[in-house]
């Protein structure tokens, strides 16, 4: 960029240097929550993918022509919340629970509205959902009128100070909605010292796992899900072309990454996170730590995602820098022909290991594998998504599971080769009434991410 050019783009900067500063340190601060959050990557995964933030008045032109696209978003309204409660009820009858338990997270998000803005500390936020009657919270006595700012439906609250027992009073809250004996269920997040406080002054109680609540309910996606979803898959699709236009000989992995998260942003994305591999580093499937300098002929592989009202996108594309090699495309074909087997697989009825044995298959009888050996793939064919990144169920073998219409699936049957490279082609499906759907369009070609 010429000396002129550079005098511009400042002059043009609506951001002060010390207001710059503050949105990297914000922007940072999301990123690290959304790994952890949402996509459950290992800790060696982001150091390998924490990019510093673009600068943003010196964002590369195809990045600085995007616009929001979050106009006409519709959020999750409250009967639709309320809805949820009922069939929750209805399944913690069919189950035995006399009520299930919920911290903060996407479950009670899910259920109550509360943003999970709220954090984890030693003094539980307990909301207790009974199978008869009102939802209540328990929170600490200080933190009343926050908590009382964060309902979205008038509720109970009960409070501890901090020289009582949070846990008698979740208890009695329990005994109050008429449950002085039999089972609870526990959200799968739920850490175990709440649980055992509670199991303590409360010894008539038995605990058992809520998934068949939690999950019963929020693996079938509504149709408003459904559309928050698609735009959070739309948003991701445009950073992925934006930046993709920036690749450049020399330019490094944390470079790609911050472009994306500058181009999701600028898009109206939340959340927003990124990783990407060159060329050897391609095949580890959430990133190495090694530095990584692109250069003519490598692959470049980059998986991303941002939230729309709670709701995720995971996408990976992986493309050539410069002209593929005869066995680069030949791997990369191989790799859509597993992709293409796994969706003709999602069918009403179908299990979803039958998905995950469909992929396996095409990269077996190419001589990959078996199994989860490399070269090869060596993890499922993908995984559930809405309010978390990684939810129920799972693409995996032997999972008995059965798809129906509302059910949310990643598609990446990857296949790696350490020493050479990765490919991956990650594109999410929901089940509708008449079989799966993508969220984002296929790659046609190695060349061609994009259609």
């Amino acid at each position: 960029m010429s000396r002129r050019r550079k005098e511009r783009v400042s002059s043009e900067c609506p951001y002060p240097r010390a207001i710059r500063m503050l949105i990297d340190r914000r922007h940072f601060t999301g990123l690290v929550a959304g790994f952890v959050g949402g996509s459950a990557l290992p800790t060696s995964a982001l150091r390998a993918t924490a990019p510093a933030p673009a600068d943003p008045c010196n964002l590369p032109e195809s990045i600085r022509a995007l616009s929001p696209m979050t106009a006409g978003i519709e959020p999750i309204t409250l009967g639709e919340r309320e809805a949820r409660r009922e069939q929750a009820r209805r399944l913690m009858v069919q189950h035995g629970l006399g009520a299930i338990l919920l911290e903060p997270g996407s479950s009670m998000d899910y259920f109550l509205g509360m943003k999970t803005s709220w954090s984890l500390s030693e003094r539980p936020f307990v909301a207790v959902l009974p199978a008869r009657g009102e939802v209540a919270f328990v929170c600490p006595g200080f933190e009343e009128a926050r908590a009382r700012e964060l309902l979205s439906f008038p509720a109970e609250v009960r409070v501890w100070q901090e020289d009582e027992s949070p846990y008698r009073v979740i208890a009695g809250l329990l005994r109050d909605r008429g449950v002085h004996t039999g089972r609870v269920g526990i959200e799968e997040r739920m850490r175990f010292f709440v649980m055992d406080g509670v199991r303590q002054v409360a010894p008539a109680l038995s605990w058992r796992s809520a998934d068949a609540v939690t999950a019963g309910c929020r693996m079938y996606k509504s149709p408003a899900e459904i559309a928050l979803l698609q735009r959070a898959n739309d948003i991701t699709m445009a950073g992925f072309k934006a930046t993709f236009a920036t690749l450049r000989e020399g330019m490094t992995q944390h470079d790609l990454t911050a472009n994306m998260q500058a181009a999701m942003a600028r898009l109206g994305g939340n959340e927003t996170w990124s990783l990407a591999g060159f060329g050897a580093a391609s095949a580890f499937p959430h990133g190495s730590v090694q530095p990584q300098h692109l250069h003519d002929g490598d692959i470049v592989l980059l998986d991303s995602g941002c939230k729309i009202e709670g709701y995720e996108a995971d996408i990976t594309k992986t493309t050539v820098f410069g002209k593929p090699t005869p066995r680069q495309t030949e791997i990369w074909n191989l790799e859509r022909r597993a992709q293409d087997a796994a969706f003709a697989a999602a069918r009403i009825g179908a299990t979803c290991g039958s998905v995950d044995d469909a992929a396996r298959k095409v990269l077996t009888d190419a001589g990959f594998g078996p199994d989860y050996k490399v070269p090869g793939l060596p993890h499922r064919t993908g995984h559930g998504i809405g309010l978390d990144g990684h939810e129920w169920t799972n693409f995996v073998r032997g999972n008995p599971a059965i798809l129906r219409p509302g059910m949310c699936f990643s598609d990446e049957p990857m296949i790696a080769i350490y020493g050479e490279f990765g490919i991956r082609l990650e594109d999410c499906l929901h089940i509708t009434e008449n079989g799966p759907k993508f969220f984002s369009p296929q790659s046609p070609a190695i060349d061609q991410p994009f259609p």
